[in-house]
Protein backbone atom coordinates (compact mmCIF):
# COMPACT_ATOMS: atom_id res chain seq x y z
CA UNK A 1 0.00 0.00 0.00
CA UNK A 2 1.17 3.82 -0.62
CA UNK A 3 1.88 6.55 2.61
CA UNK A 4 -1.48 8.01 1.56
CA UNK A 5 -3.12 4.74 1.99
CA UNK A 6 -1.56 3.78 5.03
CA UNK A 7 -2.44 7.46 6.64
CA UNK A 8 -6.30 7.21 5.72
CA UNK A 9 -6.52 3.14 7.15
CA UNK A 10 -4.29 4.33 10.22
CA UNK A 11 -6.74 6.83 10.78
CA UNK A 12 -9.84 5.57 9.98
CA UNK A 13 -8.74 2.40 12.60
CA UNK A 14 -7.20 4.30 15.37
CA UNK A 15 -7.59 8.03 14.57
CA UNK A 16 -11.29 8.60 14.37
CA UNK A 17 -12.77 6.19 17.31
CA UNK A 18 -9.65 7.98 19.02
CA UNK A 19 -11.33 11.51 18.30
CA UNK A 20 -15.07 10.63 18.38
CA UNK A 21 -14.53 8.48 22.02
CA UNK A 22 -12.10 11.00 24.25
CA UNK A 23 -12.73 14.04 21.85
CA UNK A 24 -16.30 14.44 20.62
CA UNK A 25 -16.68 18.08 21.24
CA UNK A 26 -13.49 19.06 19.45
CA UNK A 27 -14.79 16.73 15.81
CA UNK A 28 -16.24 20.31 14.55
CA UNK A 29 -12.97 22.21 14.51
CA UNK A 30 -10.44 19.78 13.87
CA UNK A 31 -9.16 18.18 10.13
CA UNK A 32 -7.34 15.20 9.71
CA UNK A 33 -5.13 14.25 6.34
CA UNK A 34 -1.97 14.27 5.33
CA UNK A 35 0.04 17.29 3.01
CA UNK A 36 3.51 18.60 2.95
CA UNK A 37 6.93 16.88 2.29
CA UNK A 38 7.70 13.65 1.90
CA UNK A 39 7.68 11.04 -1.38
CA UNK A 40 3.94 9.91 0.22
CA UNK A 41 2.20 13.17 0.03
CA UNK A 42 2.72 12.85 -3.55
CA UNK A 43 1.43 8.91 -3.92
CA UNK A 44 5.51 8.47 -5.24
CA UNK A 45 6.52 6.49 -2.29
CA UNK A 46 8.18 3.03 -2.70
CA UNK A 47 10.22 0.38 -0.67
CA UNK A 48 12.81 2.40 -1.26
CA UNK A 49 11.19 5.62 0.29
CA UNK A 50 10.89 3.69 3.74
CA UNK A 51 14.40 3.86 4.39
CA UNK A 52 14.01 6.97 6.18
CA UNK A 53 10.83 9.12 7.74
CA UNK A 54 8.40 6.61 6.76
CA UNK A 55 5.83 5.57 9.03
CA UNK A 56 2.02 5.25 9.82
CA UNK A 57 0.83 8.25 11.09
CA UNK A 58 -1.35 11.20 10.12
CA UNK A 59 -1.72 15.05 10.75
CA UNK A 60 -4.78 16.59 12.29
CA UNK A 61 -4.69 20.01 12.18
CA UNK A 62 -6.06 22.58 14.38
CA UNK A 63 -7.56 26.55 14.08
CA UNK A 64 -5.83 28.75 16.57
CA UNK A 65 -6.17 29.13 20.78
CA UNK A 66 -9.03 31.39 20.07
CA UNK A 67 -11.19 28.35 18.86
CA UNK A 68 -8.76 25.43 20.46
CA UNK A 69 -6.99 26.10 23.62
CA UNK A 70 -3.45 24.82 24.65
CA UNK A 71 -4.13 22.55 26.86
CA UNK A 72 -6.76 20.77 24.55
CA UNK A 73 -4.35 20.81 22.12
CA UNK A 74 -1.80 19.08 24.53
CA UNK A 75 -4.57 16.39 25.97
CA UNK A 76 -4.80 15.49 22.35
CA UNK A 77 -1.15 15.53 21.38
CA UNK A 78 -0.84 12.75 24.29
CA UNK A 79 -3.66 11.21 22.95
CA UNK A 80 -2.42 10.72 19.40
CA UNK A 81 1.07 9.65 20.89
CA UNK A 82 -0.60 7.02 22.65
CA UNK A 83 -1.39 5.30 19.65
CA UNK A 84 -0.61 1.84 18.53
CA UNK A 85 2.94 2.31 17.79
CA UNK A 86 3.45 -0.39 15.17
CA UNK A 87 0.70 -0.70 11.70
CA UNK A 88 1.16 -2.61 8.73
CA UNK A 89 4.35 -4.18 9.62
CA UNK A 90 5.49 -0.25 10.02
CA UNK A 91 6.45 1.33 13.36
CA UNK A 92 6.35 4.87 14.74
CA UNK A 93 9.49 6.95 14.96
CA UNK A 94 10.76 8.24 18.32
CA UNK A 95 12.64 10.63 16.21
CA UNK A 96 11.13 14.01 14.13
CA UNK A 97 11.84 13.90 10.39
CA UNK A 98 14.42 16.08 9.02
CA UNK A 99 12.04 19.34 8.08
CA UNK A 100 9.99 18.94 11.20
CA UNK A 101 7.12 17.24 12.00
CA UNK A 102 4.89 15.64 9.49
CA UNK A 103 2.24 13.83 11.83
CA UNK A 104 0.56 14.56 14.64
CA UNK A 105 -1.04 17.20 16.06
CA UNK A 106 -0.18 20.73 13.77
CA UNK A 107 -1.79 24.03 14.24
CA UNK A 108 -2.82 25.29 10.48
CA UNK A 109 -1.87 28.58 10.74
CA UNK A 110 1.80 27.18 11.28
CA UNK A 111 1.38 24.83 9.00
CA UNK A 112 0.84 26.90 6.55
CA UNK A 113 3.23 29.72 7.28
CA UNK A 114 5.63 27.49 6.90
CA UNK A 115 4.85 26.61 3.28
CA UNK A 116 3.45 29.89 2.07
CA UNK A 117 4.11 32.54 4.79
CA UNK A 118 1.08 33.26 5.28
CA UNK A 119 -1.59 31.23 7.79
CA UNK A 120 -4.73 32.00 5.52
CA UNK A 121 -3.10 31.60 2.31
CA UNK A 122 -3.80 35.09 1.33
CA UNK A 123 -0.86 35.97 -0.92
CA UNK A 124 -0.53 39.46 -2.66
CA UNK A 125 0.72 39.52 -6.39
CA UNK A 126 4.04 39.86 -5.53
CA UNK A 127 3.51 37.04 -2.68
CA UNK A 128 2.87 35.22 -5.62
CA UNK A 129 5.07 35.65 -7.74
CA UNK A 130 8.32 34.92 -5.65
CA UNK A 131 6.84 32.22 -3.88
CA UNK A 132 8.80 28.64 -4.56
CA UNK A 133 6.55 26.69 -6.66
CA UNK A 134 7.70 23.79 -4.58
CA UNK A 135 6.07 25.16 -1.43
CA UNK A 136 2.79 25.90 -2.76
CA UNK A 137 2.77 22.68 -3.85
CA UNK A 138 3.25 21.07 -0.72
CA UNK A 139 0.72 22.89 0.83
CA UNK A 140 -1.98 21.07 -1.37
CA UNK A 141 -0.74 17.92 -2.05
CA UNK A 142 -1.51 14.72 0.03
CA UNK A 143 -4.84 14.11 1.13
CA UNK A 144 -7.49 16.04 3.66
CA UNK A 145 -9.68 12.84 5.00
CA UNK A 146 -11.83 15.01 7.18
CA UNK A 147 -12.04 18.62 8.02
CA UNK A 148 -14.88 19.33 10.55
CA UNK A 149 -13.95 23.17 10.28
CA UNK A 150 -13.44 23.52 6.34
CA UNK A 151 -10.14 25.71 7.16
CA UNK A 152 -7.62 23.70 5.96
CA UNK A 153 -9.61 23.22 2.79
CA UNK A 154 -11.18 26.52 2.56
CA UNK A 155 -7.00 27.36 2.53
CA UNK A 156 -5.70 24.38 -0.08
CA UNK A 157 -8.68 25.87 -2.45
CA UNK A 158 -7.11 29.76 -1.95
CA UNK A 159 -3.78 28.63 -2.95
CA UNK A 160 -4.42 25.44 -5.57
CA UNK A 161 -4.09 27.47 -8.51
CA UNK A 162 -1.86 31.10 -8.95
CA UNK A 163 -3.17 34.17 -10.54
CA UNK A 164 -3.21 34.13 -14.30
CA UNK A 165 -0.81 36.99 -14.34
CA UNK A 166 1.85 34.96 -12.44
CA UNK A 167 1.87 32.20 -14.00
CA UNK A 168 2.44 34.31 -17.50
CA UNK A 169 4.98 36.23 -16.02
CA UNK A 170 6.66 32.68 -14.66
CA UNK A 171 6.29 31.03 -18.39
CA UNK A 172 7.45 34.00 -20.48
CA UNK A 173 10.67 33.92 -18.08
CA UNK A 174 10.99 30.23 -18.65
CA UNK A 175 10.69 30.31 -22.15
CA UNK A 176 13.75 33.01 -22.78
CA UNK A 177 15.59 30.68 -20.41
CA UNK A 178 14.77 27.77 -22.68
CA UNK A 179 15.66 29.75 -25.87
CA UNK A 180 18.88 31.14 -25.08
CA UNK A 181 20.21 27.97 -23.72
CA UNK A 182 18.86 25.51 -26.04
CA UNK A 183 18.41 27.37 -29.58
CA UNK A 184 21.40 29.44 -28.54
CA UNK A 185 23.41 28.56 -26.46
CA UNK A 186 24.01 24.93 -26.81
CA UNK A 187 24.95 25.22 -30.00
CA UNK A 188 27.62 28.43 -29.37
CA UNK A 189 29.01 26.15 -26.53
CA UNK A 190 29.85 23.32 -29.07
CA UNK A 191 31.28 25.85 -31.55
CA UNK A 192 33.63 27.12 -29.25
CA UNK A 193 34.68 23.19 -28.79
CA UNK A 194 33.35 23.55 -24.57
CA UNK A 195 30.98 20.61 -24.62
CA UNK A 196 31.14 20.68 -20.63
CA UNK A 197 29.44 24.17 -21.32
CA UNK A 198 26.83 22.67 -24.14
CA UNK A 199 26.31 20.15 -21.31
CA UNK A 200 25.45 22.93 -18.76
CA UNK A 201 23.69 24.81 -20.99
CA UNK A 202 21.59 21.40 -21.83
CA UNK A 203 20.34 21.25 -18.20
CA UNK A 204 19.51 24.45 -18.19
CA UNK A 205 17.24 23.76 -21.29
CA UNK A 206 16.27 21.37 -19.50
CA UNK A 207 15.40 22.74 -16.28
CA UNK A 208 13.52 25.74 -18.09
CA UNK A 209 11.50 23.45 -19.94
CA UNK A 210 10.37 21.21 -17.02
CA UNK A 211 8.97 24.54 -15.40
CA UNK A 212 7.18 25.91 -18.64
CA UNK A 213 5.49 22.46 -18.66
CA UNK A 214 4.22 22.91 -15.40
CA UNK A 215 3.11 25.85 -16.21
CA UNK A 216 1.85 25.31 -19.23
CA UNK A 217 -0.78 22.29 -17.28
CA UNK A 218 -1.00 24.77 -14.58
CA UNK A 219 -0.05 22.61 -12.24
CA UNK A 220 2.58 23.66 -9.61
CA UNK A 221 5.96 22.00 -9.95
CA UNK A 222 7.34 19.87 -6.67
CA UNK A 223 10.84 19.60 -5.44
CA UNK A 224 13.45 18.98 -8.25
CA UNK A 225 13.65 14.92 -7.47
CA UNK A 226 10.19 14.29 -7.95
CA UNK A 227 9.65 16.37 -11.10
CA UNK A 228 10.56 13.89 -13.88
CA UNK A 229 8.08 11.49 -12.08
CA UNK A 230 5.24 14.81 -11.83
CA UNK A 231 5.29 15.59 -15.09
CA UNK A 232 4.93 12.14 -16.80
CA UNK A 233 1.61 12.15 -15.17
CA UNK A 234 0.35 15.48 -17.09
CA UNK A 235 -2.30 15.61 -19.23
CA UNK A 236 -0.43 18.14 -21.60
CA UNK A 237 3.08 17.50 -22.68
CA UNK A 238 4.08 14.86 -20.98
CA UNK A 239 5.88 12.46 -23.15
CA UNK A 240 8.77 15.55 -23.29
CA UNK A 241 10.17 14.10 -19.99
CA UNK A 242 11.37 11.31 -21.84
CA UNK A 243 13.11 13.56 -24.35
CA UNK A 244 14.46 15.57 -21.72
CA UNK A 245 15.92 12.88 -20.10
CA UNK A 246 17.51 11.82 -23.30
CA UNK A 247 18.98 15.51 -22.84
CA UNK A 248 20.75 14.70 -19.91
CA UNK A 249 21.88 11.13 -20.07
CA UNK A 250 23.73 11.71 -23.08
CA UNK A 251 27.27 13.13 -24.16
CA UNK A 252 28.04 15.83 -26.45
CA UNK A 253 30.21 14.18 -29.15
CA UNK A 254 29.16 15.34 -32.60
CA UNK A 255 26.87 13.54 -34.26
CA UNK A 256 24.73 13.14 -30.31
CA UNK A 257 25.39 16.53 -30.54
CA UNK A 258 23.23 17.13 -33.87
CA UNK A 259 20.62 14.75 -32.53
CA UNK A 260 19.98 16.97 -29.34
CA UNK A 261 19.67 19.78 -30.97
CA UNK A 262 16.69 18.24 -33.31
CA UNK A 263 15.27 17.14 -29.93
CA UNK A 264 15.41 20.72 -28.47
CA UNK A 265 13.78 22.57 -31.88
CA UNK A 266 11.18 19.29 -31.50
CA UNK A 267 10.24 20.43 -28.26
CA UNK A 268 10.34 23.89 -28.56
CA UNK A 269 8.22 23.18 -30.92
CA UNK A 270 5.81 21.47 -28.88
CA UNK A 271 5.83 24.04 -26.32
CA UNK A 272 4.76 26.67 -28.75
CA UNK A 273 2.47 24.17 -29.83
CA UNK A 274 0.96 24.23 -26.65
CA UNK A 275 1.16 28.46 -26.02
CA UNK A 276 -0.72 28.76 -29.88
CA UNK A 277 -3.29 26.01 -28.58
CA UNK A 278 -3.95 28.48 -25.20
CA UNK A 279 -4.03 31.67 -27.28
CA UNK A 280 -1.07 32.91 -25.58
CA UNK A 281 1.57 33.62 -28.86
CA UNK A 282 0.86 34.76 -31.79
CA UNK A 283 4.25 34.87 -32.77
CA UNK A 284 5.31 33.56 -36.05
CA UNK A 285 7.98 30.81 -36.45
CA UNK A 286 9.79 28.54 -33.49
CA UNK A 287 11.55 31.82 -32.17
CA UNK A 288 10.85 31.17 -27.99
CA UNK A 289 12.25 34.23 -27.36
CA UNK A 290 9.69 35.69 -29.01
CA UNK A 291 7.00 33.90 -27.83
CA UNK A 292 8.04 34.76 -24.44
CA UNK A 293 7.40 38.67 -25.21
CA UNK A 294 4.24 38.04 -26.20
CA UNK A 295 3.07 35.94 -23.87
CA UNK A 296 4.59 38.94 -21.24
CA UNK A 297 2.18 41.40 -22.92
CA UNK A 298 -0.69 39.07 -22.57
CA UNK A 299 -0.24 40.28 -18.51
CA UNK A 300 -2.89 42.58 -17.22
CA UNK A 301 -1.36 43.69 -14.23
CA UNK A 302 0.85 47.19 -15.18
CA UNK A 303 2.95 46.33 -12.66
CA UNK A 304 3.63 42.88 -13.28
CA UNK A 305 3.83 43.13 -17.08
CA UNK A 306 6.51 45.48 -16.44
CA UNK A 307 9.42 44.37 -14.76
CA UNK A 308 11.86 42.34 -16.06
CA UNK A 309 11.14 39.39 -17.68
CA UNK A 310 12.95 37.22 -15.50
CA UNK A 311 12.00 39.10 -12.47
CA UNK A 312 9.92 35.60 -11.33
CA UNK A 313 12.21 32.96 -12.19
Amino acid sequence: MKGLEIARAYYEQYGEPMLRERFPGLMPFVAAGLAGSGSECWGFDDEISRDHDFEPGFSLFLPGEDVVDRRTAFELERAYAALPKEFMGLRRSLVAPVGGPRHGVLRTAEFMTDKVGKADGNLSLMEWLYMPEFSLAEAVNGEIFMDGYGEVTAIRERLRRRPEDVRLKKLAGQLLLMGQSGQYNYRRCLQHGETAAAQLAAVEFVKSTMAAVFLLNDVYQPYYKWCFRAMRALPKLALTAELLEYLLTTDNEPDTAEEKSRVMEGIAADVIGELREQGLTGAVGADLEKCAYTVNDRIGDAQIRNMHILAAV
